[in-house]
């Protein structure tokens, strides 16, 4: 049965996944890389899957090998090259943890902004993600989308930033002159274009 299961998530069968369910099959159920059922459906954006298998009492925290959850399955997916804010609403909704922390100490926001997902980003921000974490280098989530340039998200993160420091960014003086950065350091903004 938890092969059928298995093979049902796979194919995008909501239907017959929920008989398997109703029926017995375990809902953490894994594949051989020991990722769950939820996780491979957060990972193609299924939502109604995610739902179903949810409902079902699925783990939503549960980590495979790498030590990832179904949150950051739904973040990105390369072949598809997009991630999936529905399904990322929807764990955070169901308990995901927004602060689980996998290799090198990288956080979905991390990822997220890696990879320029602008509405998952807001997702995360919306369910109150600490946008100041920093990785075991050192790099934030805003470095993390500067260095690819993606400006829509390095954006969100500032004005993120900006409201809530109270227009201080977080490495500025408290006190004297505000405003003013950290010594060797360049601070950079980044504007949005505007469009006619």
């Amino acid at each position: 049965m938890s092969t059928d299961l298995l093979n049902a998530v796979l194919a995008g069968d909501v239907a017959k996944a929920a008989a398997l369910l109703k029926s017995g099959a375990d809902c953490n159920t894994k594949n051989e890389e020991g990722a769950t059922v939820l996780m491979l459906a957060a990972g193609t954006g299924n939502l109604e899957m995610v739902e179903t298998l949810l409902k079902a009492g699925a783990e939503v925290d549960a980590t495979d090998a790498r030590g990832w959850t179904a949150l950051f399955n739904a973040l990105f997916n390369y072949e598809q090259n997009c991630g999936f804010p529905d399904v990322v609403s929807e764990l955070i909704k169901a308990g995901a943890d927004i602060e689980h922390q996998v290799a090198y100490g990288t956080r979905p926001l991390m990822i997220a902004a890696g990879y320029g997902e602008a509405r998952v980003v807001d997702v995360l921000l919306l369910a109150g993600v600490d946008v100041g974490a920093t990785n075991e280098g050192g790099r934030t989530a805003r470095v993390m989308a500067e260095t690819k340039d993606y400006v829509e998200v390095v954006n969100q993160l500032h004005m993120h930033e900006l409201n809530k420091y109270d227009g201080k960014s977080p490495g500025c003086s408290t006190g004297g002159t505000t405003g003013k950065a950290v010594p060797g350091v360049n601070v950079v903004n980044f504007v949005r274009k505007t469009t006619h």
